[in-house]
């Protein structure tokens, strides 16, 4: 079927599609008990449904039916989205230990890359000597970003909408650079996370919540974004003729990616597992620091927002790319620094 390329319809359907879902698996979850209950470490009212990725994926299903032209490459992608999805549902279910999940990450994201070839070979002129190619390492490199990538976004789901926050600005990016290449199928498959991340959110956080009652993400969510994400941004750039350039894709990631390689250096640094479960995450510090969660998810969105704004604007102006990288790396050195030693910061702010 050919793409519409009405691009409100797109919109429109995907995010009333979504309302109608979520309505409809409320019961279904809480008859089979697919609900995230209260406890020592999780301190929510009452047992919650789980089905908000859930929703999204039965989402992507239909509008790939409707709007996007059958292919090798969105099928392979929508049968690594179901075992990403079932992984997830089976982690919510029964906890699965990090290590089981992230051997299953990598098998599924080998079912994209060794099946539909399409890997990063071609990482852009980072340099300025000339156009970085990976060859034999494109493949190992591929699956470890995809792995990377479905656990910054699973981490990020601490606090009410967030990971829906940092899906919306990461998604809304990538229509933007879809749309401004023409590349209909792509930005379709954007615009449909952007519609349904934001039903989610008014189940999560909104009116809608009041009305029907609140739901959750869930692993089966939060990974099923990174995934869509990462392969999105390997596309986007890595096609005969790309979207946009390798060091573009950095910044729309810029607060889950650094999040989770800040969290994890603090992790090896304390002697423990770069694996293990904390409340070290960027989320967790703003709320020890006083903020609500909805000021954390507040600033925390702008943050991504504007780290995301950053990197259009060096696609649009072409700035060069070793200059984009460099300024990343900065950014980055920055974050951890400063949460390496956040509490010394503090004690610094509160005498001066």
């Amino acid at each position: 079927m050919e793409l519409i390329s009405s691009y409100e319809v797109i919109f429109i359907s995907a995010f009333l599609l979504a309302c109608v879902t979520i309505v409809g698996l409320r019961p279904i979850a809480a008859n089979i008990g697919l609900v995230d209950r209260p406890d020592a470490r999780k301190k929510h009212l009452g047992d919650i449904p789980l089905i908000g990725g859930i929703a999204i994926y039965f989402t992507l299903l239909v509008m790939s039916q409707i709007f996007i032209p059958s292919s090798q490459l969105v099928n392979l992608y929508l049968i690594s989205c179901s075992f990403l999805v079932l992984i997830g549902a089976l982690d919510d279910f029964y906890d699965v230990s990090a290590k089981i999940r992230l051997i299953a990450q990598l098998l599924i994201a080998s079912i994209l890359v060794m099946g539909a070839g399409h890997a990063l070979y071609d990482m852009g002129d980072l340099f300025s000597l000339g156009n970085v190619k990976l060859g034999l390492l494109a493949i190992p490199v591929t699956l470890l970003a995809v792995a990377t990538a479905i656990n910054a976004f699973n981490m990020t789901d601490g606090i009410d909408g967030l990971v829906g926050v940092l899906g919306i600005v990461t998604f809304s990016s990538l229509c933007v650079l879809f749309y401004w290449d023409g590349n209909l199928e792509l930005f379709a498959i954007s615009a449909t996370f952007v519609s349904a991340l934001s039903a989610f959110l008014l189940f999560n956080l909104g009116g809608l919540r009041r009305i029907f009652g609140k739901i959750f993400m869930g692993d089966a969510g939060s990974m099923m974004i990174g995934l869509t994400i990462i392969w999105l941004l390997v596309l986007g750039t890595q096609n005969g003729e790309p979207s946009f350039r390798p060091v573009t894709a950095l910044w729309m990631i810029a607060i889950p990616l650094m999040d989770m390689f800040s969290v994890m250096h603090r992790r090896v640094r304390k002697g423990k597992s770069p694996l293990s479960a904390d409340r070290d995450h960027l989320h967790h510090i703003f709320m020890r620091f006083g903020f609500t969660s909805k000021t954390a998810l507040t600033l925390i969105g702008i943050a991504s927002a504007t780290f995301a704004a950053f990197g259009l604007a060096g696609e649009y102006w072409d700035i060069p790319e070793f200059v984009m990288l460099f300024l990343f790396i900065v950014f980055f050195v920055l974050y951890d620094y400063i949460f390496m030693h956040v509490w010394k910061i503090s004690r610094w702010v509160r005498k001066g």
